[in-house]
């Protein structure tokens, strides 16, 4: 387990569809999860962002993302699939360790449900809302999966910025601001 290279803006592999996961117990998931896990954290340690990540940003085209939301226990979640979407929609800030120098406003499903299997291979299922911003984190992570990115979900070209713009400008209403270390 160790630091992983975070695949950046332009690597092909990020437009990449992961493949589904056959076995979350295998010792290859639990090597890829503390991977995961290792590069969230000297991201989150280096840069002050970071919340989740995909494993397609450290180039293992599998369909699994690791979230660690301040305060949280490690979250590993493989095969995840949303499985419902509110109608109504928000716009909210985003930005990606594979692009960390842009921040843009997305559009979002307010609210999801996600099915996921755990590490032992129990499948889950759980609601997501703009408590904690888990929804939109959710999507944006389960949008790697598929090799979408948030550059393709801007909802206008004019609120693309540099990251010390943001943060000069914007980062105080958005959910990087909690404690000024999350993403």
């Amino acid at each position: 387990m160790g630091v992983r290279t975070v695949l950046q803006l332009g690597d092909p592999a990020l437009r990449e569809v992961a493949a589904c996961v056959a076995d979350p117990t295998s010792p290859e998931m639990r090597s890829l999860v503390g991977d995961l896990s290792d590069t969230l954290a000297h991201w989150r340690a280096s840069t002050g962002y970071g919340r989740g990540i995909a494993a397609p940003q450290i180039g293992a085209a599998k369909r699994v993302i690791f979230l660690q939301l301040p305060g949280a226990e490690p979250w590993p979640l493989v095969n995840p699939e949303i499985t419902w979407r509110s109608e109504e929609k928000i716009v909210v800030w985003d930005a990606c360790l594979s692009f960390l120098s842009i921040f843009m406003q997305v559009e979002r499903h307010r609210e999801i449900k996600v099915r996921y299997q755990d590490l032992c291979g129990e499948w889950k299922e759980m609601r997501a809302s703009e408590e904690r911003d888990l929804s939109e984190l959710l999507q944006h992570e389960i949008d790697h999966l598929d090799g979408i990115l948030a550059v393709d979900r801007i909802t206008d070209m004019r609120t693309m910025c540099t990251r010390e713009e943001f943060e000069k400008r914007y980062r105080a209403q958005s959910p990087y601001a909690v404690s000024g270390r999350s993403s």
